[in-house]
């Protein structure tokens, strides 16, 4: 599947060094912060399914419900919608080899994931903050891109970077970018003053992320018909998630 028209950022990615598959193992242990289900799939399906395959454990915390993709449908109203969206994202890990108890639901609201320095932020923080707990073993933390394009995404970001902020143990930290690869604005990618930027090479399982994305069939179909707005990854959009590596950004605090 290729991309028509790159825009400039991602035809760059060229340039940015391309390590090999191995190089997953020297994460150790992760957890993976998703904004929404299906992030942690699109952005990082690829480590996820590396790290599986070498028998590393994984652990993913999605931040929102996700049932504010779909308004106005009467056949999915939020509360179903969310449900219907927890249960693609359980199938679509399975496919990369990350077991449901692994994977822990914050249930914020999509489409207003409440800021860190709220009463409800702060139990995202802390929802976070006990996975790391409860896996004590976890050296890396994914984090989406912290000036990703989307409010929810920045303010995950957010979530995660308090909650290891109040860690009593250092751990490495890494960003995964999503809308800053299809809508490239300067102001959101990533500058050269601030951060290193490794992409890796996930050739052995793009089959089983292309799986564990298409797993999420109420975004990448019309399976709801119904709402007043929607919102589908299209073709053009998955383009950009179907390449052979995946970029990492190891930013600065």
């Amino acid at each position: 599947m290729s991309i028509a028209n790159p825009p400039p950022f991602f035809r760059g990615l060229a340039e940015v060094p391309l390590l090999p598959p191995s190089a997953a193992h020297e994460l150790g242990p992760v957890l993976v912060v998703a904004p929404h289900p299906d992030d942690e799939v699109l952005g990082c399906g690829g480590v996820i399914g590396l790290l599986r395959q070498a028998q590393v454990p994984v652990y993913v915390a999605v931040v929102s419900d996700g049932g504010g993709s779909h308004p106005g449908s009467a056949r999915y109203p939020p509360a179903a919608l969310s449900a219907l969206r927890q249960a693609e994202s359980l199938t679509g890990l399975a496919h990369l080899g990350v077991h449901a108890a692994q994977v822990t639901f914050l249930g914020l609201p999509d489409g207003a994931v409440p800021s860190a320095t709220s009463a409800a932020g702060q139990a995202g923080i802390d929802g976070i903050r006990r996975v790391l707990e409860a896996a004590p073993g976890v050296r890396t933390v994914l984090l989406p891109w912290r000036r990703d394009p989307h409010a929810d995404h920045r303010t995950a970001w957010s979530l995660g970077a308090a909650a290891l902020d109040g860690m009593d143990r250092p751990l490495r930290r890494l960003e995964y970018p999503i809308w800053t690869l299809v809508h490239p604005q300067p102001d959101d990618s990533p500058r050269p003053d601030e951060a290193r930027l490794w992409r890796l090479d996930i050739g052995p399982v793009t089959a089983l992320k292309r799986a564990a994305i298409l797993a999420h069939v109420s975004q990448t179909t019309d399976l709801i018909t119904d709402a007043t707005w929607t919102y589908c990854l299209t073709d053009d959009v998955l383009a950009h998630f179907a390449q052979p590596w995946e970029l990492l950004i190891e930013a600065g605090a």
